[in-house]
């Protein structure tokens, strides 16, 4: 396969990974030593999260195709973080392991279709995982739920009560 197959290659599974990603964060990544890449690589691995070094014209040229504009970001080195089950987790990862390590710069990148800055990167990483609001939503129903069943309970235990009430009565 010559250069220009595999170019065309690479725009394509670019073009792939970021029509299917809710997330596709972009960092540059310029000061992290093999060590520190192989980590983050790592984290974020174990949540689903690709993590891709990128060639910014090949990256210009696939997003050109879904009508966004990340001229801004694709400066300098850049790698980028798809991730595909939600958005947080992704911002979340980054920008703890910013925290530790400077050398980690978020550009910005694309939540849900939109081109956000770092700014809305940081936003989200404030946000609760997928898990824990899918918990606070069950937890939410559920409890008026609960008050429902023992409202309804009620005349039924009353009836009970009656109804014992009555059969002591007549034993007696």
């Amino acid at each position: 396969m010559g250069a220009r197959e595999e170019k065309k290659k690479l725009v394509a599974e670019l073009k792939d990974k970021f029509s299917r990603a809710r997330a596709a964060i972009l960092t540059d990544y310029k000061g992290l030593n093999v060590a520190e890449m192989t980590e983050l690589r790592s984290k974020l691995r174990e949540q689903g999260i690709e993590y891709k070094v990128v060639k910014n014209t090949l990256t210009r040229i696939a997003v050109k195709d879904l009508d966004i504009n990340l001229d801004e970001y694709l400066q300098g080195p850049t790698a980028i973080a798809f991730g595909y089950d939600d958005p947080v987790t992704p911002a979340k990862i980054l920008m703890d392991f910013a925290k530790d390590h400077k050398n980690l710069e978020i550009k910005g990148g694309i939540v849900e279709g939109r081109v956000s800055d770092k700014a809305v990167v940081e936003q989200l990483a404030k946000l609760p995982k997928k898990e824990e609001l899918i918990a606070r939503a069950v937890g939410a129903i559920q409890s008026p739920l609960f008050g429902i069943v023992w409202v309804l309970q009620g005349p039924i235990r009353d009836l009970v009560y009656t109804l014992q009430a009555i059969q002591e009565k007549k034993a007696s």
